[in-house]
């Protein structure tokens, strides 16, 4: 059997599965990533780490599959905004994977933007001035290299390369250059403007492919014979949305996990406003593909912090109790690292509101879970303001995708139907799809839309959402007013 190996490279966990030429996933592995806290609101991994639980994923993917496949080539999507540093002679890393999450750098974007650098670039990049983008993460490292050392810089597709190849490419796709804060989206190549403006020598990052491309061959990767073609690289949320076949202007997907990405595929490029970002979809022949996106910093991570909180067993333990309490009780906001799209606040911090001697457990656990669809309410009312056109198919994927009530609160939210697919690897689907692309396996864009796809659509059902929102509305006014509280405001 024909396949491709897909591996999804995620903040908390390393995936992979196996995608035959028909589309369908054959073997799935995964293995767990580890992530340290080592001050408040700093987040990192150990690069060395991370490369093992891939390796540990593919070994239990194949064994899974067991000996019938042949790998035709690999793919590759990954944990987006996560930099780290590592010595081209040597190849080994030189510092920490500092995460999407971590603000360390929050001072530094305070500092760039009281010096009047965000406009520009905003224009340049379409991403705003927050420690969530690589720029100032990418100083932070070089400021702390061992002197002598020959450095190469690098988001988490272009350290996997690196390593799967044995150190002989240095390369990433142009959707994670798009989000590295040093890519000029409209001219499509790193610009030496924002090196200069963040103190990064833009001869240190790797050359940009598009995303369906030659990214070199295998070595030493356990299971997987060496000269194996690495044929695709993504970020995770445009490859959810290039797994979808979400390719009309309006379609979108919203990927539910630690944090959340909603992202709308474009006609063209739209300058970014209303607190969504513009990003690179995915590049092919060249030619890139625009998107909205709106990032938000935790999503399904509070579930099991709330379940912790309230003594249950688990999450699903958390999402029933949820589900016995009607909406509207009191507000939740998860801002424990700051809040993303479209708000961008880093001095917002988690809060419960309007909390009464009448409040139960199960209206505490409702408010969190419907954090998640107000956050997803929020950027899509933003995106809609934005664009002016009609929100077309709209799919979801992750994990939590797959619970029918978070599905469903969400649909009600935002009054328009989403779509639930089967398989929630959709990630990996995109870039094993990108892959099969480079192969000749599809043929276009045309045949991958139509590949099959297991999926359930849920209605919106009528609910008040003006007094959700209000309470909502309310919680966030109260998280974001804190820093206006310390300065005694």
């Amino acid at each position: 059997m024909r396949t491709i190996l897909a591996i999804d490279q995620g903040t908390t966990n390393s995936k992979t599965v196996l995608v035959s030429e028909k589309g369908e996933i054959v073997g799935r592995g995964s293995a767990p990533v580890g992530i340290s806290y080592p001050k408040p609101g700093w987040v990192e991994q150990d690069p060395r780490r991370l490369y093992a639980s891939v390796c540990e994923a593919v070994d239990a993917c194949l064994k899974a599959a067991g000996p019938d496949v042949v790998i035709e080539a690999v793919a590759i999507s990954n944990q987006r905004e996560s930099v780290t540093a590592w010595d081209a002679e040597m190849g080994d890393a030189l510092g920490p994977l500092v995460s999407w999450q971590c603000r360390r750098t929050a001072p530094d974007c305070e500092r760039l933007i009281a010096e009047g650098h965000l406009d520009r670039v905003q224009a340049l990049t379409g991403l705003p001035l927050d420690p969530m983008f690589p720029g100032s993460k990418f100083r932070w490292l070089l400021d702390r290299v061992p002197a002598g050392r020959s450095v190469r810089l690098g988001t988490v597709d272009s350290w996997l390369v690196h390593c799967l190849t044995g150190g002989r490419r240095h390369v990433c796709d142009a959707s994670n250059a798009a989000r590295s804060q040093l890519f000029d989206l409209r001219e499509q190549r790193w610009s030496e403007e924002l090196g200069e403006i963040f103190g990064v020598d833009i001869a240190l990052l790797p050359e940009v492919l598009d995303s369906s491309a030659d990214f070199g061959r295998t070595q030493g990767l356990p299971g997987v014979a060496d000269g194996t073609p690495i044929m695709a690289a993504i970020g995770d949320s445009h490859a959810a949305l290039f797994g979808h076949g979400a390719f009309k202007p309006g379609d979108g997907k919203v990927t539910f996990g630690t944090g959340s990405s909603i992202m709308t595929t474009l006609a063209q490029y739209i300058p970014p406003r209303n607190g969504v970002t513009t990003t690179v979809a995915w590049r092919i022949g060249g030619k890139p593909t625009f998107a909205f996106e709106g990032n938000i910093l935790v999503c399904a991570a509070s579930l099991p912090w709330m379940a912790d909180i309230l003594g249950l067993a688990d999450v699903a333990a958390l999402v029933e109790l949820a589900e016995s309490a009607a909406p509207g009780g009191p507000g939740f906001v998860p801002a424990f690292v700051g809040l993303g799209a479209p708000y961008w606040n880093s001095d917002a911090r988690a809060l419960f509101s309007q909390i009464n001697f009448n409040t139960t457990r199960a209206q505490m656990a409702r408010s969190v879970t419907d954090s998640i669809a107000l956050q997803v309410h929020d950027v899509i009312a933003a995106m809609r303001a934005q664009s002016g056109g009609a929100l077309g198919a709209l799919y979801v994927d992750g994990g939590p995708s797959q619970n029918r009530f978070l599905m469903q609160c969400v649909s009600n939210l935002i009054d328009h139907p989403v779509i639930q697919c089967e398989a929630p690897e959709a990630s990996a689907l995109g870039a094993a799809y990108l892959a099969g692309l480079s192969l000749g396996l599809w043929t276009d864009l045309q045949v991958v839309a139509r590949l099959p796809r297991n999926t359930q659509t849920i209605e919106p059902q009528p609910m008040d959402r003006a007094g959700l929102l209000d309470a909502w509305n309310d919680a966030l006014a109260r998280s974001t007013s804190r820093e206006t509280q310390a300065k005694g405001e």
